[in-house]
């Protein structure tokens, strides 16, 4: 009761406590003009945002159509599905249940499912983890015609939760929508309620989100956003709608940004799950082999250059989300898009990223290496005699003529790091004016640049 009463009034003094550290003008004008940019590439109707700084709703703003025919603009109301960022409630669901004693992480699915493949080898830590090795029902990045019609989540279990395995139990990983609908029912089961229900009364409600639709019953109408996709380089139409049933657990939440927004705040402030139970939430699941798998319950786990990112991304039929939440920075990023086409979500999220956290360490290094070199300036003690040769009079005339006129990075990001050679091996994504670069960079040990090779990201 008492724990009740604590949620409730969490859930009523959520609301006040938002939008109070809102972006400043220069930074609003900066994320419109990224929305813009990538709204020109044609690849989405509309794009809304939300930014969560300092544990509190900053920033919300919608661009675009949420309706190309006939025209309805996108406002920070406008719905769209979330697709797989619905796995993060899902998984909150089932702590819920186990903070409860109604269930456990280490239980096997043969508790509740005996017929699904394995099910006395499989937990439910490896259902929210996507280590069961369960056959994913939808790996597509399209609509099958199979998919056209109806279906209901105990048909996908008698299907796909019956075939054999991939791997077996907790040797690899590999995404599995499946895993989560087998996860859902035994929600179901176990709380004696509709999955949608429960995460309305249990997880979405005492968090501040009261407007959420089930795309599992219903489909988006105007003036909610309405999907679209692009078939090669072609235009948007509308994209084919899923029948009822197929996204379930796996998909099935439609949420403003300001939603996800508000779900992110009470990540950062812990306000809704014991503490044990947020421990277990964003702790990386090791393989049988020891080996980190990167991906926690519901969510994935790891660094962006050198600091901690937690985060997931959701494709629908027709839609597109980007959920990023920054723990040490109390920084959250919402991206959702109509399409499915293009990367339109996380190229804005990776653009707010960069207004809003400076680069630390080796990244923000790099990048003073990069517009010194813009400017024609080489900083000769940081690379190595090998590289300073490279770096002749002509080379960095060329730098400087080629990279000096496209302005400051708009992004740098580092994508990719590895060994090679004795030497640290970094490959950075940097958008700088029209321009997405590749930068390719070879760290001696003892901390000196053997290698700062630039290209053209598009060749």
């Amino acid at each position: 009761m008492r724990r009740s009463v604590l949620v409730l009034l969490a859930a009523l003094a959520l609301p006040a406590l938002v939008h109070a550290a809102e972006l400043d003008a220069s930074t609003r004008a900066k994320i419109d003009a990224a929305v813009a940019a990538e709204l020109k590439k044609g690849d989405s109707p509309s794009v809304s945002v939300a930014v969560v700084r300092d544990g509190e709703i900053a920033f919300v703003k919608a661009y675009g159509q949420a309706v190309m025919a006939p025209p309805v603009k996108a406002t920070p109301a406008t719905r769209y599905q979330i697709a797989s960022v619905s796995k993060e409630f899902v998984a909150a669901a089932v702590l819920l249940l186990q903070e409860e004693g109604k269930l456990s992480l280490d239980d096997h699915v043969s508790r509740w499912f005996p017929q699904v493949t394995s099910a006395d080898r499989i937990t439910v830590r490896q259902l929210l983890s996507h280590t069961s090795g369960l056959s994913d029902d939808w790996p597509q990045d399209y609509v099958m015609p199979s998919m056209l019609q109806a279906t209901t989540p105990q048909t996908t279990l008698n299907t796909w939760a019956r075939q054999p395995l991939d791997f077996q139990p907790g040797d690899d990983w590999q995404y599995s929508n499946t895993g989560y609908v087998v996860a859902g029912l035994i929600v179901e089961k176990v709380s004696g309620q509709p999955l949608f229900d429960f995460l309305e009364a249990r997880v979405l409600k005492p968090v501040g989100i009261t407007d959420a639709l089930d795309s599992s019953a219903v489909h988006l109408r105007a003036p909610d956003a309405l999907g679209y996709e692009r078939r090669a380089l072609g235009p948007l139409r509308r994209a084919p709608e899923s029948g009822f049933g197929w996204d379930y657990a796996a998909g099935q939440l439609c949420l403003t940004a300001e939603d996800v927004a508000r779900w992110d705040v009470s990540l950062l402030r812990r306000t809704l799950l014991k503490p044990e139970s947020y421990a277990e939430e964003i702790k990386p699941i090791k393989l049988n082999s020891g080996k980190d798998s990167g991906y926690a319950l519901g969510l994935f786990v790891g660094k962006e250059g050198e600091r901690p990112i937690i985060h997931h991304g959701g494709e629908g039929t027709g839609y597109l989300a980007e959920n990023r939440l920054y723990p040490d920075d109390k920084l959250a990023i919402v991206v959702l898009a109509n399409t499915f086409s293009g990367a339109p979500q996380t190229n804005v999220a990776d653009r707010i990223a960069y207004m809003l956290l400076p680069q630390t360490g080796v990244d923000a290094r790099m990048q003073r290496l990069f517009e010194g070199l813009q400017r024609g300036e080489v900083d000769r003690a940081a690379f190595t005699d090998n590289f300073n040769a490279y770096l002749d009079p002509r080379t960095v005339a060329d730098y400087r003529s080629s990279l000096g006129p496209l302005g400051a990075p708009t992004q740098f990001r580092m994508t990719r790091e590895g060994d090679r050679g004795g030497m640290k091996f970094r490959v950075y994504r940097i958008v700088a004016g029209p321009k997405t670069l590749r930068l390719s960079v070879f760290l001696t040990k003892a901390g000196k640049v053997e290698q700062f090779h630039v290209y053209d990201a598009a060749q």
